[in-house]
């Protein structure tokens, strides 16, 4: 678990702690990767951006501080990370993760909690987006997760989809679960596409705040592999019709996700299913209001707030279930690419996102 590498506060996982031990030598059990690329979560990355007005020589200069201070990437603000890819550098004899020496991987845990040494200054990063180019050294533990990048996939395409992996995975099991304890048979081609009737009951309705984003548009593919009815809020007209384009939705609302009435007002039909996609803080109210009774709130965003959200659920008299999607579940990155494979419109949505990157 690491907590050999955790310097300060004693006693707790590396996750919480606030600076880790960064050297390179490994103990028994854990992994050396060369670092190649960080990939920051969305929420960081704005707050850092909207932080300095967009000076990309700021921004880049506070996370080279951060990694510096903490031993890692870990956002004092959005307490949240990202995630990265390298080549496994070194294995000790004890470690269980499935990889070799040369092995392409990416990380498939939270960068608040590898062991990070940025040795070049991220000199040739511009600051202007979240893939960051790299060089240094990061840890995993005997516990970690670990993924070897897919030989048909541009390593920076492979990045961006593993780091929203689990949101996906994660709706499609609560499409299945919720099917089961409802009586409901998967629904199958076109009437399982436009929402209509799954086996004994009506499809299960999935919305996503944040639809096209990059771990919105695969839970929209994932949701409508599923058989669900797909709905999404997006911010603006450009990504509504990006997603329409990408066919992915049965009903596109435009609306701020931070106004729970607006959320409300432009969704035809409550959801079973909301899942939140959004890097900003603020939208737990619109995605309770938007959810049926009975229904579930999956949040992935780093920007949600518990407090919030469980207040603002029990203020509304809101008899939901609120999930917080810690982004494993298991299977879920080989679900992810596999979806990308499988969903032209996936892929293009995330190339077109990394081309404006």
């Amino acid at each position: 678990m690491g907590l050999r590498r955790v310097l300060e506060p004693a006693g707790v996982l590396p996750q919480a702690a606030w600076r880790l031990d960064a050297s390179p030598e490994i103990a028994p059990d854990e992994t050396r990767i060369r670092v190649q690329r960080l990939n920051l979560d969305a929420a960081s990355y704005r707050q850092l951006a909207e932080k300095h007005a967009g000076d990309g020589a700021a921004i880049r200069a506070e996370v080279c501080a951060i990694v510096a201070d903490r031993g890692k990437m870990h956002n004092p603000v959005t307490g949240s990370g990202g995630m990265l890819i390298g080549v496994v550098e070194e294995v000790g004899p004890e470690s269980t993760l499935p990889v070799k020496v040369g092995d392409r991987v990416a990380t498939l845990v939270s960068l608040t909690l590898t062991p990070l040494l940025i040795t070049d200054g991220l000199a040739r990063w511009d600051g202007s987006s979240e893939q960051v180019p790299a060089d240094g050294t990061a840890i995993l533990f005997g516990r970690s997760i670990v993924g070897v990048l897919p030989d048909d996939l541009p390593p920076e395409l492979a990045l961006a989809v593993y780091d929203v992996c689990g949101a996906p995975a994660l709706t499609d099991r609560m499409i299945r679960t919720y099917r089961d304890k409802s009586g409901q048979k998967e629904g199958r081609g076109e009437a399982a596409a436009n929402g209509q009737a799954g086996g004994d009951g009506q499809a299960v309705t999935v919305t996503v705040l944040g639809g096209a984003g990059k771990s919105g548009s695969l839970t929209l593919a994932a949701a409508r592999r599923a058989g669900a009815r797909t709905q999404a809020v997006v911010v603006n007209e450009a990504e509504r019709d990006a997603l329409r384009r990408a066919g992915l939705a049965d009903h596109i609302a435009i609306a701020d996700a931070r106004d729970p009435v607006a959320v409300a007002n432009v969704l035809p039909h409550r959801s079973d299913i909301t899942v939140v996609c959004v890097d900003v803080p603020g939208c737990e109210h619109g995605a309770i209001m938007a959810t049926a009774d009975g229904g579930t709130v999956i949040f992935f965003s780093m920007a949600t707030s518990f407090s919030a959200a469980a207040l603002g659920a029990e203020g509304l008299a809101a008899d939901v279930t609120m999930l917080v999607g810690n982004g494993f579940v298991p299977g879920h990155a080989e679900f992810a690419v596999d979806l990308l494979r499988q969903v032209p419109a996936v892929r293009a949505l995330f190339e077109a996102r990394l081309a404006a990157d």
